[in-house]
């Protein structure tokens, strides 16, 4: 599935859907029944003239097996950059302990930079 999901990264919602309808081999009806989603809801996403709620993109996704960002998002739009995605990948593979301290860390420096954006801005 790799490949196919490197094939969808640069497509609009509705298109997503469709072609993941189309290779899951369900018909509108079959999604929607998959789903408990309206049939002429799907196809109102489908044609693009509606956006899914929360709760349909969550029960959309569970049909699929994928996650919600992977039907909103293209490919690297969400998401950690290249160097910081192999340094979380390194943390990952630490003992849950060290990765609480990281986390911590991480915390700690995400809010003394938001206060110092605040306060530049209150400043300003």
């Amino acid at each position: 599935m790799e490949h196919t999901i490197n094939w969808f990264a640069c497509m609009s919602f509705s298109a997503r859907l469709i072609a993941l309808r189309k290779e899951k081999g369900l018909t509108q009806q079959g999604l929607a029944d998959a789903t408990h989603i309206h049939v002429q809801q799907i196809k109102r996403y489908e044609a693009g003239t509606s956006e899914p709620s929360a709760e349909a993109l969550r029960k959309i996704a569970r049909a699929f097996s994928i996650s919600t960002d992977w039907l909103l998002f293209e490919d690297g739009e969400r998401g950690p950059s290249d160097d910081l995605r192999l340094q979380f990948e390194a943390v990952s593979h630490m003992p849950e302990e060290e990765r609480h301290i990281v986390k911590a860390l991480l915390e700690g420096m995400i809010l003394k930079y938001q206060t110092k954006q605040m306060v530049n801005n209150l400043s300003s």
